[in-house]
């Protein structure tokens, strides 16, 4: 499987652990990663994400973990063939089995978020079988530092849903950025970030494509430092 080519690193591939895919990439470039010091991404994958945040904040230790031990084959050789190699780690782990005493000041995840189906296409990382939202907002809150964040990207209309529990672990919501895929389509994904202060939601809208295959401004000014490509969308 041919690697994804980003300006400051490539992202090996493998057909056993879930593809690099546009919510990765929303979550790499939306998260609030700037005052982090010590980062927990859940669910790595390929690593695509830790490598963007990486980029992003050049003070950032990131902490990888995931459940497939292939995925933290790939995502640890992808780490050690980049300039961000010092600073990442990859960690086979089952998240909800976690006893670190470490404290993190962002945790993030693109987390399961179809209902257990009989499909077999990417299980752990598409289907909540091994971590449903209340087990990753618990075990979160646990691990999350007192002024910390915890940041996810999930299907729009499990908004509700997932505030709702984050508000059961005392966590609420700060900033919802809600997502077209085109300027004309509704909405379909949310980033959503949470911490322990209550505050009034800052609310913002994010478009990919301002018209079909045609990237918008804000999505090109955002993925400048990451992409190689034109405005036309890939």
């Amino acid at each position: 499987m041919k690697p994804f080519r980003f300006k400051q690193f490539d992202v090996q591939q493998s057909s056993e652990v879930f593809r690099v895919g546009t919510d990765a990439v929303l979550l790499g470039i939306l998260s609030n990663v700037h005052q982090a010091k010590e980062i927990l991404e859940v669910g790595t994958g390929t690593g695509i994400i830790a490598l963007m945040l990486a980029q992003r904040n050049p003070e950032a230790k990131i902490l990888a973990i995931d459940i497939n031990p292939e995925a933290v084959k790939i995502s640890q050789n992808n780490f050690s063939q980049s300039v961000f190699s010092p600073r990442l780690k990859s960690r086979l782990q089952d998240f909800k089995q976690s006893d670190t005493k470490e404290q993190f000041d962002l945790i993030l995840s693109n987390p399961p978020y179809f209902e257990v189906s009989s499909s077999e296409k990417d299980i752990l990382a598409r289907q909540r079988l091994e971590l449903d939202f209340s087990d990753l907002i618990q075990k979160a809150s646990e691990l999350l530092s007192a002024k910390g964040l915890f940041s996810v990207i999930i299907p729009i209309e499990s908004e509700k849903q997932f505030t709702q529990i984050c508000n059961e672990s005392l966590l609420f919501l700060q900033r919802k950025v809600i997502i077209k895929g085109i300027e004309t389509a509704e909405p379909k994904r949310v980033v959503l970030e949470y911490c322990f202060r209550k505050s009034e939601a800052i609310i913002e809208n994010f478009v990919i494509e301002k018209s079909p295959r045609v990237y918008s401004d804000e999505y090109l000014e955002l993925t400048k430092d990451f992409h190689v490509f034109n405005k036309k969308a890939l």
